[in-house]
Protein backbone atom coordinates (compact mmCIF):
# COMPACT_ATOMS: atom_id res chain seq x y z
CA UNK A 1 0.00 0.00 0.00
CA UNK A 2 1.23 3.13 -0.81
CA UNK A 3 -0.10 5.46 1.95
CA UNK A 4 1.06 7.43 4.47
CA UNK A 5 3.66 6.31 6.96
CA UNK A 6 0.79 7.59 9.46
CA UNK A 7 -1.95 6.50 7.98
CA UNK A 8 -0.83 2.94 7.52
CA UNK A 9 0.19 2.96 11.10
CA UNK A 10 -3.23 3.31 11.49
CA UNK A 11 -4.39 1.42 9.69
CA UNK A 12 -2.40 -1.87 10.83
CA UNK A 13 -3.77 -0.25 14.45
CA UNK A 14 -7.84 -0.36 13.67
CA UNK A 15 -7.01 -3.69 11.60
CA UNK A 16 -5.81 -5.49 14.62
CA UNK A 17 -8.74 -4.08 16.47
CA UNK A 18 -10.93 -5.71 14.32
CA UNK A 19 -9.37 -8.93 14.51
CA UNK A 20 -9.20 -9.23 18.15
CA UNK A 21 -12.95 -8.04 17.79
CA UNK A 22 -13.90 -11.09 15.96
CA UNK A 23 -11.97 -13.40 17.52
CA UNK A 24 -13.86 -13.15 20.94
CA UNK A 25 -17.13 -12.52 18.64
CA UNK A 26 -16.43 -15.88 17.10
CA UNK A 27 -15.41 -17.79 19.90
CA UNK A 28 -19.30 -17.50 21.61
CA UNK A 29 -20.92 -17.91 18.30
CA UNK A 30 -20.53 -21.85 17.78
CA UNK A 31 -20.86 -22.34 21.35
CA UNK A 32 -24.09 -20.69 22.07
CA UNK A 33 -26.65 -22.85 20.70
CA UNK A 34 -25.28 -26.11 22.17
CA UNK A 35 -25.62 -24.16 25.63
CA UNK A 36 -29.25 -22.86 25.03
CA UNK A 37 -29.84 -26.58 23.54
CA UNK A 38 -28.35 -27.78 26.65
CA UNK A 39 -31.42 -25.27 29.07
CA UNK A 40 -33.88 -26.76 26.69
CA UNK A 41 -34.40 -23.71 24.22
CA UNK A 42 -36.43 -24.84 20.94
CA UNK A 43 -34.48 -24.53 17.36
CA UNK A 44 -37.23 -21.71 16.74
CA UNK A 45 -35.96 -19.90 20.14
CA UNK A 46 -32.16 -20.64 19.13
CA UNK A 47 -32.73 -19.29 16.07
CA UNK A 48 -34.88 -16.49 17.15
CA UNK A 49 -31.55 -15.18 19.14
CA UNK A 50 -29.47 -14.75 15.81
CA UNK A 51 -32.21 -12.29 14.70
CA UNK A 52 -31.59 -10.64 17.92
CA UNK A 53 -28.34 -10.13 17.43
CA UNK A 54 -29.40 -8.79 13.68
CA UNK A 55 -31.95 -6.34 14.77
CA UNK A 56 -30.23 -4.93 17.66
CA UNK A 57 -27.67 -3.75 14.96
CA UNK A 58 -30.49 -2.86 12.84
CA UNK A 59 -31.32 -0.21 15.31
CA UNK A 60 -28.09 0.95 16.75
CA UNK A 61 -25.76 0.91 13.74
CA UNK A 62 -26.54 4.51 12.06
CA UNK A 63 -26.63 6.09 15.89
CA UNK A 64 -23.23 4.71 16.23
CA UNK A 65 -22.17 6.69 13.12
CA UNK A 66 -23.76 9.75 13.68
CA UNK A 67 -21.83 9.74 17.12
CA UNK A 68 -18.80 9.01 15.91
CA UNK A 69 -19.02 12.38 13.52
CA UNK A 70 -19.93 14.09 16.81
CA UNK A 71 -17.69 12.87 19.24
CA UNK A 72 -14.88 11.07 17.10
CA UNK A 73 -14.55 7.56 16.14
CA UNK A 74 -11.99 6.45 19.45
CA UNK A 75 -14.21 6.98 22.08
CA UNK A 76 -17.17 5.33 19.76
CA UNK A 77 -15.69 2.27 19.02
CA UNK A 78 -14.04 1.97 22.96
CA UNK A 79 -17.34 2.36 23.91
CA UNK A 80 -18.29 -0.49 21.51
CA UNK A 81 -15.87 -2.96 23.09
CA UNK A 82 -16.81 -2.03 26.56
CA UNK A 83 -20.39 -3.11 25.74
CA UNK A 84 -19.61 -5.91 24.27
CA UNK A 85 -17.46 -7.08 27.25
CA UNK A 86 -20.48 -6.83 29.30
CA UNK A 87 -22.10 -9.17 26.91
CA UNK A 88 -19.83 -11.64 27.31
CA UNK A 89 -19.45 -11.21 31.17
CA UNK A 90 -23.51 -11.63 30.98
CA UNK A 91 -23.02 -15.36 28.46
CA UNK A 92 -20.40 -16.14 30.65
CA UNK A 93 -21.84 -16.36 34.03
CA UNK A 94 -25.68 -17.97 32.50
CA UNK A 95 -23.48 -20.69 31.30
CA UNK A 96 -22.11 -21.25 34.34
CA UNK A 97 -22.37 -24.19 36.44
CA UNK A 98 -23.37 -22.55 39.16
CA UNK A 99 -26.11 -20.65 37.75
CA UNK A 100 -27.53 -23.70 35.86
CA UNK A 101 -27.84 -25.24 39.05
CA UNK A 102 -29.54 -22.60 40.84
CA UNK A 103 -31.31 -20.63 38.26
CA UNK A 104 -34.41 -21.71 36.66
CA UNK A 105 -33.72 -22.21 32.78
CA UNK A 106 -36.12 -19.78 31.11
CA UNK A 107 -34.31 -17.23 33.14
CA UNK A 108 -31.12 -18.45 31.95
CA UNK A 109 -32.33 -18.57 28.42
CA UNK A 110 -33.57 -14.98 28.69
CA UNK A 111 -29.93 -14.02 30.10
CA UNK A 112 -29.00 -15.34 26.73
CA UNK A 113 -31.27 -13.53 24.57
CA UNK A 114 -30.11 -10.58 26.89
CA UNK A 115 -26.59 -11.31 25.85
CA UNK A 116 -27.30 -11.10 22.22
CA UNK A 117 -29.04 -8.07 22.31
CA UNK A 118 -26.24 -6.27 23.98
CA UNK A 119 -23.60 -7.76 21.87
CA UNK A 120 -25.60 -6.93 18.42
CA UNK A 121 -25.36 -3.28 20.24
CA UNK A 122 -22.05 -3.18 20.92
CA UNK A 123 -20.97 -4.68 18.20
CA UNK A 124 -22.67 -2.77 15.21
CA UNK A 125 -19.56 -0.01 15.12
CA UNK A 126 -19.12 -1.56 11.84
CA UNK A 127 -20.19 2.28 10.08
CA UNK A 128 -17.64 3.29 12.58
CA UNK A 129 -14.71 1.45 11.75
CA UNK A 130 -15.87 1.75 7.55
CA UNK A 131 -15.82 5.53 8.34
CA UNK A 132 -12.31 5.67 10.49
CA UNK A 133 -10.98 4.00 7.27
CA UNK A 134 -12.55 7.04 4.88
CA UNK A 135 -11.12 9.81 7.65
CA UNK A 136 -7.54 7.78 7.61
CA UNK A 137 -6.85 6.56 3.84
CA UNK A 138 -6.50 8.55 0.97
CA UNK A 139 -9.90 8.10 -1.63
CA UNK A 140 -7.33 6.24 -4.38
CA UNK A 141 -6.50 3.26 -1.40
CA UNK A 142 -9.48 3.39 0.40
CA UNK A 143 -11.29 0.12 -1.55
CA UNK A 144 -8.09 -1.50 -0.98
CA UNK A 145 -7.85 -0.40 2.94
CA UNK A 146 -11.83 -1.77 3.57
CA UNK A 147 -10.18 -4.67 1.94
CA UNK A 148 -6.95 -5.56 4.79
CA UNK A 149 -9.61 -4.82 7.34
CA UNK A 150 -12.43 -7.19 6.04
CA UNK A 151 -9.12 -9.35 5.34
CA UNK A 152 -8.36 -9.19 9.37
CA UNK A 153 -11.97 -9.84 10.08
CA UNK A 154 -11.81 -12.85 8.28
CA UNK A 155 -9.00 -13.94 9.86
CA UNK A 156 -10.64 -13.38 13.17
CA UNK A 157 -13.37 -15.60 11.71
CA UNK A 158 -11.10 -18.75 10.94
CA UNK A 159 -9.47 -18.56 14.32
CA UNK A 160 -12.04 -17.69 16.63
CA UNK A 161 -14.30 -20.77 16.63
CA UNK A 162 -11.66 -22.89 17.53
CA UNK A 163 -10.18 -21.04 20.34
CA UNK A 164 -13.81 -20.96 21.70
CA UNK A 165 -14.40 -24.57 21.56
CA UNK A 166 -10.40 -24.99 23.28
CA UNK A 167 -11.38 -22.84 25.80
CA UNK A 168 -14.73 -24.92 26.20
CA UNK A 169 -12.62 -28.02 27.60
CA UNK A 170 -12.12 -25.80 31.07
CA UNK A 171 -16.04 -25.36 31.63
CA UNK A 172 -18.59 -24.22 29.85
CA UNK A 173 -18.43 -20.35 30.81
CA UNK A 174 -14.89 -20.03 29.86
CA UNK A 175 -15.54 -18.84 25.98
CA UNK A 176 -17.79 -15.79 27.63
CA UNK A 177 -15.07 -14.59 30.33
CA UNK A 178 -12.55 -15.28 27.57
CA UNK A 179 -14.12 -13.35 25.26
CA UNK A 180 -14.74 -9.97 28.13
CA UNK A 181 -11.10 -10.82 28.60
CA UNK A 182 -10.10 -10.30 24.50
CA UNK A 183 -12.38 -6.82 24.64
CA UNK A 184 -10.72 -5.93 27.80
CA UNK A 185 -7.32 -5.91 26.13
CA UNK A 186 -8.93 -4.32 22.54
CA UNK A 187 -9.72 -1.33 25.09
CA UNK A 188 -6.48 -0.96 26.45
CA UNK A 189 -5.13 -0.97 22.98
CA UNK A 190 -7.33 1.05 21.18
CA UNK A 191 -6.84 3.64 23.99
CA UNK A 192 -3.11 3.33 23.82
CA UNK A 193 -2.48 2.94 20.22
CA UNK A 194 -5.34 3.96 18.19
CA UNK A 195 -5.14 7.63 17.42
CA UNK A 196 -8.49 9.59 16.37
CA UNK A 197 -9.07 9.97 12.86
CA UNK A 198 -12.25 12.72 12.71
CA UNK A 199 -10.78 16.38 12.92
CA UNK A 200 -12.20 18.80 14.99
CA UNK A 201 -13.21 20.68 12.02
CA UNK A 202 -15.26 18.02 11.06
CA UNK A 203 -16.60 17.34 14.23
CA UNK A 204 -17.96 20.72 14.78
CA UNK A 205 -19.27 20.97 11.81
CA UNK A 206 -21.28 17.56 12.41
CA UNK A 207 -22.02 19.14 15.95
CA UNK A 208 -23.30 22.08 14.31
CA UNK A 209 -26.04 20.61 11.80
CA UNK A 210 -29.65 19.45 12.69
CA UNK A 211 -30.25 16.09 13.29
CA UNK A 212 -31.96 13.77 10.39
CA UNK A 213 -34.11 10.46 12.20
CA UNK A 214 -33.30 7.34 11.22
CA UNK A 215 -36.19 6.81 9.55
CA UNK A 216 -35.56 9.71 7.62
CA UNK A 217 -32.30 9.07 6.27
CA UNK A 218 -33.37 5.20 5.70
CA UNK A 219 -36.80 6.73 3.92
CA UNK A 220 -33.97 8.91 1.82
CA UNK A 221 -32.36 5.62 -0.07
CA UNK A 222 -35.93 4.67 -0.68
CA UNK A 223 -37.27 7.73 -2.85
CA UNK A 224 -34.09 8.63 -4.15
CA UNK A 225 -32.84 5.58 -5.22
CA UNK A 226 -30.81 7.46 -8.16
CA UNK A 227 -28.71 9.72 -6.06
CA UNK A 228 -25.23 8.54 -6.11
CA UNK A 229 -25.10 7.29 -2.85
CA UNK A 230 -28.79 6.16 -2.26
CA UNK A 231 -27.43 3.89 -5.30
CA UNK A 232 -24.28 2.52 -4.12
CA UNK A 233 -26.57 1.40 -0.90
CA UNK A 234 -28.98 -0.40 -2.48
CA UNK A 235 -26.19 -2.08 -4.79
CA UNK A 236 -24.73 -2.65 -1.01
CA UNK A 237 -28.02 -4.17 0.37
CA UNK A 238 -29.58 -6.24 -2.50
CA UNK A 239 -25.88 -7.76 -2.70
CA UNK A 240 -25.50 -8.61 0.88
CA UNK A 241 -29.67 -10.32 0.99
CA UNK A 242 -28.38 -12.27 -1.60
CA UNK A 243 -25.21 -13.57 -0.38
CA UNK A 244 -26.78 -14.31 3.12
CA UNK A 245 -29.95 -16.14 1.13
CA UNK A 246 -27.19 -18.49 0.40
CA UNK A 247 -25.17 -18.92 3.24
CA UNK A 248 -28.44 -19.41 5.04
CA UNK A 249 -29.25 -22.70 3.70
CA UNK A 250 -25.54 -23.36 2.01
CA UNK A 251 -25.28 -26.27 4.71
CA UNK A 252 -28.82 -28.18 4.41
CA UNK A 253 -28.27 -28.09 0.41
CA UNK A 254 -24.91 -29.87 1.12
CA UNK A 255 -25.92 -32.25 3.55
CA UNK A 256 -29.37 -32.73 0.63
CA UNK A 257 -27.33 -32.99 -2.21
CA UNK A 258 -23.30 -34.49 -1.04
CA UNK A 259 -24.78 -35.93 2.38
CA UNK A 260 -21.91 -33.42 4.22
CA UNK A 261 -22.54 -33.87 7.79
CA UNK A 262 -21.38 -31.43 10.81
CA UNK A 263 -18.29 -33.79 10.70
CA UNK A 264 -17.12 -32.74 7.44
CA UNK A 265 -19.11 -29.16 6.33
CA UNK A 266 -16.75 -26.76 8.23
CA UNK A 267 -14.10 -27.08 5.66
CA UNK A 268 -16.38 -25.65 3.34
CA UNK A 269 -16.31 -22.62 5.29
CA UNK A 270 -12.54 -22.66 5.83
CA UNK A 271 -11.91 -22.88 2.29
CA UNK A 272 -14.01 -20.07 1.11
CA UNK A 273 -12.53 -17.92 3.80
CA UNK A 274 -9.00 -18.96 3.09
CA UNK A 275 -10.20 -17.77 -0.84
CA UNK A 276 -11.67 -14.77 0.83
CA UNK A 277 -8.75 -13.86 2.77
CA UNK A 278 -6.15 -14.02 0.04
CA UNK A 279 -8.89 -11.85 -1.68
CA UNK A 280 -9.33 -8.92 0.39
CA UNK A 281 -5.38 -9.01 1.50
CA UNK A 282 -3.94 -9.90 -1.47
CA UNK A 283 -5.84 -8.99 -5.10
CA UNK A 284 -8.32 -6.32 -4.38
CA UNK A 285 -5.56 -3.64 -4.44
CA UNK A 286 -4.74 -4.44 -7.81
CA UNK A 287 -7.92 -4.71 -8.63
CA UNK A 288 -8.94 -1.87 -8.11
CA UNK A 289 -6.08 0.02 -9.59
CA UNK A 290 -6.40 -2.30 -12.95
CA UNK A 291 -10.33 -1.57 -13.01
CA UNK A 292 -11.46 1.10 -11.15
CA UNK A 293 -13.91 0.67 -7.83
CA UNK A 294 -17.07 1.00 -10.16
CA UNK A 295 -15.44 -1.66 -12.53
CA UNK A 296 -14.39 -3.87 -9.70
CA UNK A 297 -18.28 -3.30 -8.24
CA UNK A 298 -19.70 -5.20 -11.43
CA UNK A 299 -16.96 -7.70 -11.59
CA UNK A 300 -17.89 -8.97 -8.55
CA UNK A 301 -21.47 -8.84 -9.23
CA UNK A 302 -20.93 -10.81 -12.46
CA UNK A 303 -18.95 -13.54 -10.34
CA UNK A 304 -21.73 -13.38 -7.72
CA UNK A 305 -24.35 -13.84 -9.94
CA UNK A 306 -22.58 -16.51 -12.61
CA UNK A 307 -21.16 -18.62 -8.81
CA UNK A 308 -25.07 -18.49 -7.78
CA UNK A 309 -26.87 -20.00 -11.15
CA UNK A 310 -24.03 -22.34 -11.32
CA UNK A 311 -23.71 -24.37 -8.04
CA UNK A 312 -27.30 -26.24 -7.96
CA UNK A 313 -26.15 -27.20 -11.34
CA UNK A 314 -22.85 -29.05 -10.43
CA UNK A 315 -23.16 -32.87 -9.89
CA UNK A 316 -20.26 -33.79 -7.82
CA UNK A 317 -18.66 -32.40 -4.41
CA UNK A 318 -15.54 -31.50 -6.63
CA UNK A 319 -17.67 -29.53 -8.81
CA UNK A 320 -19.07 -27.93 -6.25
CA UNK A 321 -15.71 -26.57 -4.88
CA UNK A 322 -14.34 -25.40 -8.29
CA UNK A 323 -17.80 -22.95 -8.12
CA UNK A 324 -17.97 -21.85 -5.37
CA UNK A 325 -14.42 -19.79 -5.23
CA UNK A 326 -16.62 -17.40 -7.03
CA UNK A 327 -18.36 -16.05 -4.04
CA UNK A 328 -15.30 -15.05 -1.79
CA UNK A 329 -14.21 -13.20 -5.35
CA UNK A 330 -17.32 -12.04 -6.01
CA UNK A 331 -18.21 -10.55 -2.53
CA UNK A 332 -14.28 -9.55 -1.89
CA UNK A 333 -14.77 -7.08 -5.13
CA UNK A 334 -18.08 -6.24 -4.19
CA UNK A 335 -18.52 -4.99 -0.98
CA UNK A 336 -15.16 -3.08 -0.10
CA UNK A 337 -15.15 -1.51 -3.04
CA UNK A 338 -19.09 -0.15 -2.78
CA UNK A 339 -18.70 0.95 0.79
CA UNK A 340 -15.01 2.88 -0.56
CA UNK A 341 -17.70 4.53 -3.54
CA UNK A 342 -20.15 5.52 -0.66
CA UNK A 343 -17.61 6.82 1.37
CA UNK A 344 -16.33 9.28 -1.68
CA UNK A 345 -19.35 10.35 -2.36
CA UNK A 346 -20.36 11.24 1.43
CA UNK A 347 -20.40 14.49 3.14
CA UNK A 348 -16.72 14.70 5.49
CA UNK A 349 -19.61 15.99 8.37
CA UNK A 350 -21.69 13.13 7.48
CA UNK A 351 -19.64 10.40 6.88
CA UNK A 352 -20.23 8.69 9.85
CA UNK A 353 -23.97 8.91 10.04
CA UNK A 354 -24.12 7.85 6.56
CA UNK A 355 -21.84 4.36 6.72
CA UNK A 356 -24.64 4.12 9.33
CA UNK A 357 -27.29 4.36 7.10
CA UNK A 358 -25.61 1.63 4.60
CA UNK A 359 -24.92 -0.85 7.60
CA UNK A 360 -28.77 -0.40 8.59
CA UNK A 361 -30.19 -1.63 5.46
CA UNK A 362 -27.43 -4.23 5.17
CA UNK A 363 -29.35 -4.86 8.70
CA UNK A 364 -32.49 -5.45 6.88
CA UNK A 365 -30.88 -7.58 3.99
CA UNK A 366 -29.38 -9.93 6.75
CA UNK A 367 -33.28 -10.23 8.16
CA UNK A 368 -34.97 -10.51 4.91
CA UNK A 369 -32.28 -12.79 2.77
CA UNK A 370 -32.47 -15.72 5.22
CA UNK A 371 -36.18 -15.90 5.58
CA UNK A 372 -36.88 -15.71 1.53
CA UNK A 373 -34.64 -18.22 1.20
CA UNK A 374 -35.85 -21.10 3.63
CA UNK A 375 -39.25 -20.41 2.38
CA UNK A 376 -37.92 -21.06 -1.60
CA UNK A 377 -35.77 -23.90 -0.58
CA UNK A 378 -38.80 -25.63 1.21
CA UNK A 379 -41.04 -24.70 -0.94
CA UNK A 380 -39.82 -24.53 -4.67
CA UNK A 381 -36.91 -26.78 -4.84
CA UNK A 382 -33.59 -26.78 -3.11
CA UNK A 383 -31.86 -24.99 -6.06
CA UNK A 384 -34.56 -21.72 -6.13
CA UNK A 385 -32.75 -19.92 -3.87
CA UNK A 386 -29.34 -19.81 -5.94
CA UNK A 387 -31.30 -18.85 -8.81
CA UNK A 388 -33.72 -16.34 -7.37
CA UNK A 389 -29.95 -15.03 -5.92
CA UNK A 390 -28.51 -15.41 -9.24
CA UNK A 391 -30.97 -12.95 -10.79
CA UNK A 392 -31.07 -10.59 -8.00
CA UNK A 393 -27.22 -10.11 -8.56
CA UNK A 394 -27.57 -9.66 -12.25
CA UNK A 395 -29.77 -7.18 -11.96
CA UNK A 396 -27.86 -5.28 -9.39
CA UNK A 397 -24.88 -5.49 -12.33
CA UNK A 398 -27.11 -3.54 -14.49
CA UNK A 399 -28.08 -1.22 -12.21
CA UNK A 400 -24.28 -0.90 -11.31
CA UNK A 401 -23.74 0.48 -14.28
CA UNK A 402 -26.04 4.12 -13.44
CA UNK A 403 -22.76 4.93 -11.30
CA UNK A 404 -21.36 7.83 -11.80
CA UNK A 405 -17.64 8.39 -11.58
CA UNK A 406 -16.46 10.09 -7.59
CA UNK A 407 -16.57 13.23 -6.62
CA UNK A 408 -12.80 14.59 -6.20
CA UNK A 409 -11.15 14.00 -2.47
CA UNK A 410 -12.15 16.47 0.04
CA UNK A 411 -10.18 19.08 1.22
CA UNK A 412 -11.31 17.96 5.12
CA UNK A 413 -7.82 16.17 6.35
CA UNK A 414 -7.66 13.94 9.23
CA UNK A 415 -5.53 15.33 12.46
CA UNK A 416 -2.07 13.80 12.86
CA UNK A 417 -2.03 11.03 15.70
CA UNK A 418 -2.75 12.14 19.10
CA UNK A 419 -1.43 10.48 22.40
CA UNK A 420 -3.68 8.31 24.53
Amino acid sequence: MTAAPASLGRLWALMLTVFVDMVGFLMILPVQPIYADKLGASPWVITSMVSVYALAQLATAPFWGRLSDRHGRRPMLMLGVSISAVAYVVFGLACSPWAMERVEAKALIGLLFLSRLVQGAGGATTGVVQAYVADAIVPEERAKALGWITAATSAGVMLGPALGSLSAVLGPATPGLAAALLCLVNLLFVRGWLPESASDEVRARAAGEPSRSLGHRMAEILAHPRRPVARLIWIYAVGMMAFMAINAILALYLQRRFAMTEKTIGYVYTFTGTISLVMRSIILGPAVRRFGERGVVRLGLGALALGYALLPATGSLGAFAGVIVLLPIGTALLFPSTTSLVSRYAAAHELGATMGVQQAWGGVARLVGPLWAGFAFQSLGIGSPFWIASAAAAATALWAFGLEPPPRPRTLAPEGPRTA
